[in-house]
């Protein structure tokens, strides 16, 4: 899981909601809570897991070179230039998928199980073909979560703000992500402990100013339901400034980026999210719940989640929803 609210130290008392002050306590890994009023954040990151698959063993620049091959050979060559019997809708007119997103699912599936043996993959595509493999996510070997296009709407319209999002879990934890925009020559890379980066420069969120309208990503009203719809309008308030969101990777890095002040997203599969929660967090930010609990990528979250610059930022955009669930 993404260790929620960075920002604070272990023993933090400070309270989501209304500032009460409640001890916090390391998320359990049971599944979150389904519609708990967030009243208490998780702690700070914890002490490093000898569970966990040792970064070391990885190439990681072989990884970022392997995104970057997969874009080149099987998505640059086809945006603006899509057919229309490249184009296929999967659940209803608003959610797509073209041959770009299987041949370039295909090629990293190959490319990354290749650098890690053992190593399992979960992808859009494959989930979506067969809902089983996301079995892996909650098994012993190490996961690559892949998203090939990332905003498949835009790359069908010939819109540059796409992205091809990689994440490697173990056990539920994060342990590194790559977010590559190639139309916009993008490569941002995290490793969990180690900051972040975007183009070989650390990312820093930063903090909103005080008086600041808060500008937020939410849901895009194509994908959620009326009650959904009716939680995300509490955001529409003095102060806060909502808007549809575009690839939700992109998004993550505009937070990283300091461009953006928070999402808040309704939906929880692990390959929109894994890559920017990591991204966000090693950046300086701060994510959680509806129950103030952390993003689980296995799913089970209570929703909607956030995602912040920092933690304040982030209890208010929950406390927002909380009012409204």
């Amino acid at each position: 899981m993404i260790d929620a609210f960075r920002t604070q130290d272990s023993g933090d008392t400070t309270n989501i909601a209304d500032g009460t002050a409640v001890t916090l306590t390391t998320a359990p890994s049971g599944p979150a809570p389904g519609s708990a009023t967030p009243d208490a954040a998780p702690q700070g990151p914890s002490a490093p897991d000898s569970s966990l698959l040792d970064l070391s063993v990885l190439d990681l620049a072989a990884v970022e070179a392997a995104v970057r091959k997969a874009a080149a050979d099987e998505i640059m060559p086809r945006f603006q230039q899509l057919a229309a019997e490249d184009i296929v809708q999967k659940n209803g007119p608003h959610d797509l998928v073209t041959v770009a997103d299987r041949l370039a699912e295909e090629h990293l599936t190959a490319a990354l199980t290749a650098l890690l043996p053992g190593s399992k993959v979960v992808g859009e595509e494959a989930v979506h073909a067969d809902p089983k493999v996301l079995d892996a996510l909650h098994g012993d070997a190490p996961v690559w979560i892949v998203d090939p296009v990332d905003g498949t709407r835009q790359f069908v319209h010939g819109d540059p703000g796409f992205a091809t999002l990689v994440a490697l879990a173990h056990h539920g934890e994060v342990l590194a992500s790559w977010t590559y925009a190639p139309a916009l020559d993008l490569m941002a890379v995290a490793r969990r402990g180690a900051g972040a980066e975007l183009n070989g420069v650390p990312l820093h969120t930063g903090s909103p100013a005080a008086d600041a309208v808060l500008d937020v990503a939410i849901s895009h009203f194509d994908f959620t339901s009326d009650d959904e719809k009716r939680v995300l309008a509490a955001l529409d308030t003095n102060g806060v400034a909502p808007r549809p969101c575009g690839s939700a990777g992109l998004e993550y890095l505009h937070i990283a980026r300091g461009e953006i002040d928070a999402i808040a997203f309704s939906w929880e599969n692990a390959w929109d999210h894994a890559a920017g929660l990591l991204l966000v967090h090693e950046a300086g930010g701060a994510s959680g719940t509806l129950a103030g609990q952390p993003f689980r990528i296995g799913g089970g979250n209570a929703l909607p989640f956030t995602a912040a610059r920092d933690a304040e930022t982030a209890r208010r955009i929950l406390g927002l929803l909380a009012a409204a669930n």
